[in-house]
């Protein structure tokens, strides 16, 4: 089934019950919402969690029709969560339910947005939390995985480009083939940044062996076009898939190496909290 004939025809059962009620065509906004008004996947995805969530709420509340959510109820839903998360996470779902309901009011679903004059947390940040590794820390960090097997030298090689080159994870694992390259006497990384943004970059020597030795074992120098990190047919496996990204290998914060216990945790560079990018699975429009 095509996108446009489900977009066409929203299975109700499917979406929170408030929308659902509320007629096809609300329906198929609250879907718009998040498949063209918002092209970033992880903002899709954490505005699909804080929609969800609030709306599961107000069903909890008894109220049983989309129009009839007030500014109250916002502010107590904002009450509630201030108790149970931090100031951060609680404006990031101010502002996707904010989101929802202007939308929701620009395709004439609901008269007015209540979530527009509700006021979230203060917050402010004068210094960063992310840990830095230091220099003994990352050699012994490297020195001390398990490479018995290509997704130990896979998973060395993701952490070896994070360590070293101060990357985001997602621009780690978007890096192809063609990415890794020479450049005169030195292999260069080209990492695909936020907005569009790329940074060229020359390896550490140290880098540029641990690469050279999951390529090797994985045999993929010869696919220039695919990803640079694939994903593992088994856990323990020899070799690795020849198409999809390794993104399951950073799937819960950290490569499998880590949580085996090798290394704390909460020592780690930046790595991401959620890589389920697209929409709830019960609310993809296809």
């Amino acid at each position: 089934m095509s996108t446009a004939l489900a977009l066409a025809e929203p299975e109700r059962s499917r979406l929170p019950a408030l929308i659902a009620r509320a007629g096809k065509s609300a329906s198929r906004r609250f879907l718009e919402f998040f498949t063209v008004n918002i092209r970033t996947r992880n903002t899709r995805a954490a505005y699909a969690r804080a929609a969800g969530d609030f709306l599961l709420w107000c069903e909890g509340q008894g109220i049983g029709e989309l129009g009839r959510v007030q500014p109250v109820h916002v502010a107590a839903y904002v009450e509630q969560l201030l108790r149970e998360m931090s100031p951060p996470s609680v404006k990031q779902h101010l502002a996707g339910i904010r989101m929802m309901f202007d939308w929701l009011v620009t395709g004439q679903v609901v008269p007015s947005n209540p979530a527009h004059a509700v006021r979230g947390p203060r917050h402010s940040v004068s210094k960063g939390v992310t840990p830095v590794l230091t220099s003994e820390e990352a050699t012994a960090l490297l020195a001390g995985m398990d490479v018995s097997t290509v997704v130990g030298l896979r998973d060395r090689a993701v952490i070896a480009v994070m360590t070293y080159t101060f990357a985001r994870a997602g621009a780690v694992v978007a890096l192809t083939g063609e990415d890794y390259f020479p450049q005169k006497k030195r292999w260069w990384l080209r990492l695909h940044e936020k907005n569009g943004k790329v940074n060229e970059m020359p390896c550490h020597h140290k880098l540029e062996a641990y690469l050279d030795a999951y390529i090797e074992a994985a045999a993929i120098a010869g696919d220039r076009k695919g990803p640079l990190f694939r994903s593992a047919i088994r856990k323990d496996g020899p070799t690795v898939r020849q198409a999809d990204a390794a993104r399951g290998c950073l799937a819960h914060g950290a490569p499998p190496c880590f949580r085996r216990g090798n290394s704390d945790p909460d020592r780690l560079p930046h790595l991401p909290r959620h890589w389920d990018y697209g929409l709830p699975h019960q609310w993809r429009p296809y």
